[in-house]
Order: C-alpha cells, then structure tokens, then sequence
C-alpha cells in the first residue's frame, strides 16, 4: 500500500508529492462516475418515462435537481479540499453515488426518485471533475496541464464507453435492472480507488503569486471573475442542453436510439481527441483569445447540428467535432484560475467559479424539454442554444484581467 503514496518527483518548485497511483485512479473514476451518474440518464430516460407514466419534464427536473445541488455544494467541497484533501470526500461521494442510482433503479414513485436524485448531486460534487481538478491542481502545479490532460482524455471517453454500455444494457433489462447493474459497478470500481489511491499527504498550499490581487473574497467580487463566471455560464447552459438534447435530436430526425446513442457516445470520442490538443492550443493563444474562440466554436459547431439533418455519417461528424470542442471548453474551465489567479486558492475559486456554470448545466435538461415544443422542435432548440453560445463569448471578451496576457 505505501507505494501508492511514496512516490514523489520534484515538481521544479520544490518537493512536492506526486502519487503515482493518483493519476490511473481518477482516469478510471472520472469514467465511470460521469458514465453512471449523468450519461446513462439520456439514453435511459425514454424508456423510464414510458414505463412510469412520469413527463419527461419531471425526470428532467430530477436530473436537472442533481446537478443544481452538485453546483452548490461544489463551492463548499473546493474550500474541504483545499484545506484536507480528496481522499475522504471523493470516497464517501463514490459511495453516495452507488447508493443513490440504487435509489432511483428502486423508486416505486416520483418522490423517492427525486430523492435519490438529489443524493445523486452530493455525490457527483464530490467525484466530479472539479474535485479531481483540485486535486491535481495541487499535487502538479506548476506542470498540472499536463496530468489534468490525461484526467480529461479519460472522462471524455464515460459516454463513449457508458451510452452503448447502457443502450446495450437497456435492451436485454429493464431501466431499473439496467441501474442496478451500473450502481454495482460504479461502487467496485471508484470506492476503492479513492479509498486507496489518494492517501498520498496532502501538500501545503503554495505561496500566493503576483497573479492574485487581494484576497479570494475580492476576486470574486472583481469584474474579470464575474464576467468569466457569466460567460461559463451561458456556454454551460448551451453544452449540457446540446449533450442531453442530442438523442431526442436525432430520434425525432427517424433515427433508432442505437444510433442515437452511438452520435453521443462519438461525440465523447470527440472530446478525448479534442483535449489532446488544448496544452499546443495553451502554447499558442493568450487566455482571453483562448476562451473567446472556443466558446464561439461550441456554438458554430451547436449551429451546425441545427441545420443539418442527415445523412447519418454526417451527423456523426458534427456530433464529433462538437465534441472536440468541449474537451477543450473543459480543460479550458480546469485552468480558468490558475491562468488568472494562480493556484493558492484553487478549490475556493474554482467551486465559486464553477457554480452557477453548474446550476446552468443542471437547469438544460429541464429548460430543453420545456422549451423544444414551443420553439416548434429540437433543432430549433439547437439554434436557440448556438446564439446563446455566441452571447458568451461576446461576454467572455470583457473578461481579461488587468496585466493578463490577451
């Protein structure tokens, strides 16, 4: 066990622990929590509202319920791991997760399915990327692009692994067997994997830099922070509305949930390739040119699946482009702080950051079944999604600090 947590290199600013173990663990958690807790919800849904007579805009809402709760409760998880590390709470998250997908597998009515969902959200504030993020952030700086590259390259594959998996599964099982199943398997592998890979001490935080003015407080109060926070928000909104819209898109195009299920799951592909480009990307673009162009891409790219009804390969290559660029929006949300801020405050800041991003990703789902009938369909859901896409961005360019590189 003490290899798990004794392995160290010099980070270049001094001593500082790097777990060897830490980096294969989260690859494999970030799949698997993303997989069970949010992809396997789209390509499930259909078939929990046909046999519960629930509305689609109640499951929404559930859905939507989890992820407002994971925003929130994210702030309070940055500041826990910042001053004690991830190993507690992403362990006791990993099991909130599997007992609360039991929970809905098992809800006999929509109350208790909503209260399994609302577990769901706790759980997913602690295992989701902002925890591991914080995580890295510390045990890697200065060179943390590098490791949360390889983090991201893996989350980007849970719907390319885990909308097949589930479609597959869906089709020999009912829903709640087919929860079952992903409940089981999310507990065997992210339990022990936290438990066990995260041991290594906790390192202390860094000295502030010169990059951070005045305290976290006034950070967050300062025009760059707010603008940037608008900006995530309103590109959030749009990209999670999109991930969750893109099946009913392309059921209502008369294409099977198979095929739908394979456009998502590519898509993930898609972010996997995407992140492999962000640090060259890094290299060569100023923050503020960075944020702008992808945030802008992500809603030419939403544009593009608006208009563009078939053929199916065609289709599969939007979804995948799309893609690429939300794993560059997520390695661009990652290093957000540290590219402003520096690293001394990074759970706090990001948490706070990342919170009404969240709220906004929690709220798609339900704001996209509520508006896609009288907007007269989802593809015009789509291109109300890519305008909104281009509004941050427009915010995002007022969002530079003063003496940041453009």
């Amino acid at each position: 066990m003490t290899e798990l947590h004794t392995r160290e290199a010099s980070t270049g600013a001094g001593d500082r622990s790097r777990p060897r173990a830490v980096l294969p663990a989260l690859c494999a958690t970030q799949i698997t929590s993303w997989g069970v807790l949010y992809y396997a919800f789209p390509v499930l849904n259909p078939q929990i509202t046909a046999d519960t007579g629930w509305s689609t805009g109640a499951t929404m809402a559930a859905f939507s319920l989890a992820l407002v709760i994971s925003g929130l409760a994210g702030i309070r998880v940055g500041r826990i791991i910042d001053h004690r590390g991830p190993r507690v709470i992403m362990t006791v998250g990993s099991a909130a997760g599997a007992v609360s997908i039991a929970m809905v597998a098992l809800a006999p009515n929509a109350l208790l399915f909503f209260a399994g969902w609302t577990l769901a959200g706790l759980a997913m504030s602690a295992t989701f990327y902002q925890p591991a993020f914080a995580a890295i952030t510390r045990w890697w700086a200065p060179d943390h692009i590098r490791a949360l590259t390889v983090v991201t390259l893996a989350g980007g594959l849970a719907s390319t692994v885990f909308a097949p998996l589930t479609a597959a599964l869906a089709d020999r099982l009912t829903w709640r067997a087919t929860y079952l199943v992903l409940a089981a398997i999310l507990a065997v592998v992210t339990i022990p994997a936290h438990a066990l890979a995260l041991r290594a001490p906790w390192p202390p935080a860094p000295p502030s830099s010169a990059q951070t003015e005045g305290t976290p407080r006034a950070v967050v109060r300062s025009r760059p922070f707010l603008l940037l926070a608008l900006a995530f928000t309103l590109s959030a909104l749009a990209m999670y509305a999109v991930v969750v819209a893109l099946v009913p898109l392309l059921l209502e195009r008369g294409f099977t949930t198979s095929q739908a299920a394979w456009a998502l799951g590519l898509g993930g592909a898609g972010q996997t390739l995407g992140r492999t480009l962000y640090a060259a990307l890094a290299r060569r673009t100023g923050t503020t040119t960075r944020t702008v162009v992808l945030i802008a891409l992500g809603g030419m790219t939403t544009a593009a699946l608006a208009v563009t009804p078939g053929p199916y390969g065609l289709l599969l290559v939007v979804s995948i482009a799309a893609g690429v660029v939300r794993g560059n929006l997520t390695l661009l949300q990652a290093t957000a702080v540290t590219d402003r801020w520096g690293t001394s405050h990074y759970g706090r800041l990001s948490g706070v950051l990342s919170a009404p991003a969240m709220t906004a990703s929690a709220l798609a789902p339900f704001a996209a079944a509520l508006l896609a009938p009288p907007l007269g369909g989802t593809p015009e859901l789509f291109g109300l999604l890519a305008a909104l896409a281009m509004a941050a961005a427009f915010v995002a360019a007022g969002a530079s600090p003063r003496g940041s590189k453009a």
